[in-house]
């Protein structure tokens, strides 16, 4: 579903509440396999009230990941996922060699956005507590949103791991 100049087919310009920003993530999810998208990033604080448990997001991920694939998680904290995104969870088991988890918490170190990069669309969300944003294929929105995720990335270090070993 791309249209003639390789783009896809997914919305463009400012959106306006949770239920919009949800719609635009399963969108996007949906559309990756299709577009073959290479690596996506997903950042937020603690992605808490995103759609990611749910069974659509899990099948959109499994259809969209394999070999040379990468995904990238980038928060403060990730305590919501057990609580949350159980289907997601299992996914990243299966999944973990090309799913990596950053975070990016403690004192004086840069704000985690909220939001998706891909490598030709993104959405931002500019206002978390109201969920506004805007997304697109806009150059400049993607630059702006990966370049603070990749200062925030810097600074980051590895989390949230796929298995926890005990004894």
């Amino acid at each position: 579903m791309a249209t003639e100049a390789n783009q896809p087919d997914l919305a463009r310009g400012p959106f306006d509440g949770r239920h919009a920003f949800h719609d635009l993530l399963r969108s996007a999810l949906q559309e990756a396999a299709g577009q073959q998208w290479r690596e996506i990033l997903l950042c937020d604080p603690d992605f808490a009230d995103w759609p990611l448990g749910e069974r659509a997001v899990a099948d959109a991920l499994q259809a969209w990941s394999s070999n040379g694939r990468k995904l990238v998680l980038l928060a403060r904290r990730f305590d919501a996922f057990d609580r949350q995104h159980a289907r997601f969870v299992h996914w990243r088991r299966l999944w973990s060699h090309i799913v990596e988890c950053r975070a990016c918490d403690g004192p004086g170190l840069p704000d985690v956005p909220s939001g998706m990069w891909t490598p030709s669309w993104f959405v931002h969300r500019i206002d978390v507590e109201r969920a506004r944003g805007t997304c697109g294929i806009d150059p400049a929105g993607r630059k702006q949103l990966r370049e603070r995720a990749d200062e925030c990335l810097r600074h980051s270090r590895p989390a949230f791991p796929a298995t926890t070993l005990g004894l």
